[in-house]
């Protein structure tokens, strides 16, 4: 069974994803006052399609939510992941948060 460990690299402003202590990926980050800004995310190829990208979202948001911080989802994959998501759209900043809203109908 693959491990797949998440980490605050706070020294490097990002998270950290390593599956079986293999470095495999990174959700970088600014600390703005109360907001984390997600910035960029990159998984390396070799782990692409195996739910690293999830389990790094996944970790950084439950973090972020831990520090009772606000998100900023600039990275379009963090965005996406919390559009798939919706037990997320609570952390991200009122500014930001319309692209996640239910249209209605």
């Amino acid at each position: 069974m693959t491990e797949i460990k998440v980490a605050d690299n706070p020294q490097r402003n990002r998270y950290e994803a390593s599956v079986d202590d293999q470095p495999a990926g990174f959700a970088a980050y600014r600390r703005e006052d109360d907001r984390i800004v997600f910035t960029h995310t990159e998984i390396d190829s070799a782990f692409e399609g195996k739910g690293v990208g999830s389990a790094l979202a996944r970790e950084a948001l439950d973090d972020v939510r831990r520090q009772g911080k606000i998100v900023v989802p600039l990275c379009p994959f963090v965005a996406a992941f919390i559009g798939k998501h919706p037990e997320y759209v609570d952390l991200v900043d009122d500014a930001y948060r319309a692209q996640f809203d239910e249209p209605t109908t």
